[in-house]
Parts: C-alpha cells; structure tokens; sequence
C-alpha cells in the first residue's frame, strides 16, 4: 500500500475495506469511516486537487459528500448500490440513463444554499478550450467546424455555473438511498450546456456511434435539461472537437469523438 494512504488512514482513524487501486492520477482505498463505507483518495496532480475543491463546495448535492479533506487527499462517502448507467444503456434503456444524467446535472448546477462563493480554482471554459484554439486544423476536416462551433459559444456564454467537466456514465454512481451522484470533476466554470456534451460520447462506441441513438439522445437531453438543440449541437461539436485533439496530442485514438464531433457537424447543417 502506498504510503500516503497509510498516513491518512491514520490520521483519520479509518479501516482498509478492499484493495487498493491506481487511475493514472491517483491511488485509491475502499475504507471505513465510523463503520461508514468511504473511499480514500490521494492524487498530487493539480486537475484532481481542483476536482476536490469543487466537490466539497457542492456539499453531497448531486455529488459523493466530502467526510475529510487534506491538500492532496480527499475521504468521501462511497457507491454501494449495484445500479450501472452503462449497463441501463446497453439494455435498451439507454433514454432513461440519458434522463438519470440530466437531472444530477440539474442538482449540480444549483448553488448549494449554504455555500459560499464557488471555489476560486476553478478553470474557465475560454482556457479549457486553448488546445482546440490551438490545434492543427490539418489533422481532420472536422477540427475547422469544432472551432468554429468552440469561438460562436464562447464569445457568448448563457447559463454560467459550476461545471463538472468530466460528465460521463462512469462517473456518476448508484449511492443506494443517496440516489445517483458523480464523482471526479474537473472543477470548471461557465455554459452549464458544455456538461451534457461528453454523455454523446459515451459509455462506448457501440451505443454512441448509433446516428440513431444520436438523434434519440439529442432530442431527450435537449427537452429535458431544456437546453436549445441548436446550441447543444455546437457544445457536443466544440467538446469533441477539444477532446480528439488531446487525443491526437495524446497519440490514442480519436475515432469516437471524430465520429460525434462529424454527427454533429451533419445535423447543424440540417438545422
């Protein structure tokens, strides 16, 4: 066990609960906290240590409740419930799903009413969108209509809150009598619309791919997170846009958000 979970286990008298496991930021421990599930994280990477501040500001609405915090670590409450988006989606109730994300994102984009201001880490959108700004348009037709889409929304933000940043199947749990709440934001700020844009790309390319599932999906989430469709399709066109160009900076693929950022491009210039 890393020795900067040894330390808060510790130091916040919790008990191991399950085997330790590694995303590329951060090292993470099932524990118990007062016989209370929790899940123990510790990251030194500032995007993850931004995340944390945000999901304390929230304070349990619509996201895990932080139990603890430290600079580079963060005790909050854990998933027991064996509910999965992913797997609602694959067994053809991928609607419903869709439904479940727009009312968390809901709760999240309500100021808690006993926070104060919001966090002042939080990044803006016009920064998080630099590489696309900055993207070789070269490496595929799509880019240029990404951007294009990127500068008409933010040269004109609507809706401006506090943004997650990393909205996706995955990332919001079943917490049992809590309901569905998300974990990992990014801690970002500006167009509450730009949260729903990453849910087009996922849980996988078998459903997201769909051009029918597309339409299904842009048609719910726009009548139920009452979002313009037209405005929707230039998030989804800008965020695919950002996202394939990590991806080629990245050298991983890019097919799943060329595919979306190209359906998109399609149904603006239907509209």
């Amino acid at each position: 066990m890393p020795h900067s979970l040894t330390h808060y286990l510790q130091r916040w008298n919790l008990v191991a609960d399950g085997p330790t496991f590694e995303t590329s930021n951060a090292s993470l421990l099932p524990v118990l906290w007062n016989g209370q599930p929790a899940m123990l994280k510790v990251s030194t990477c500032p995007e993850e240590i931004q995340g944390y501040d945000l999901l304390e500001w929230w304070q349990g609405q619509g996201a895990a409740k932080v139990l603890a915090r430290a600079k580079s670590a963060l005790l909050m409450e854990r998933a027991t419930g064996t509910r999965n988006l992913a797997t609602l989606s694959h067994a053809d109730q991928d609607e419903q799903a869709s439904r479940i994300i727009c009312d968390v994102l809901a709760q999240l984009h309500q100021t808690p009413s006993a926070s104060p201001a919001p966090p002042h880490t939080l990044t803006a959108l016009q920064n998080w969108f630099e590489p696309l700004n900055q993207a070789d348009l070269s490496l595929h037709p799509v880019l240029a209509n990404a951007r294009q889409a990127m500068l008409a929304v933010l040269s004109q933000p609507r809706d401006v809150v506090c943004l997650h940043g990393d909205i996706h199947h995955h990332n919001i749990l079943d917490f049992g009598q809590r309901g569905w709440l998300v974990i990992d934001p990014k801690g970002l700020i500006g167009e509450r619309a730009f949260d729903y844009a990453n849910l087009f790309c996922n849980p996988d390319s078998d459903i997201a791919l769909n051009p029918e599932r597309f339409a299904s999906r842009l048609q719910t989430v726009s009548q139920h997170a009452r979002l313009d469709r037209h405005r929707l399709l230039q998030w989804i066109l800008a965020w695919c846009g950002l996202s394939a160009t990590w991806h080629f900076e990245d050298q991983s693929n890019p097919e799943i958000a060329l595919q979306i950022a190209t359906l998109a491009a399609q149904a603006l210039s239907q509209h």
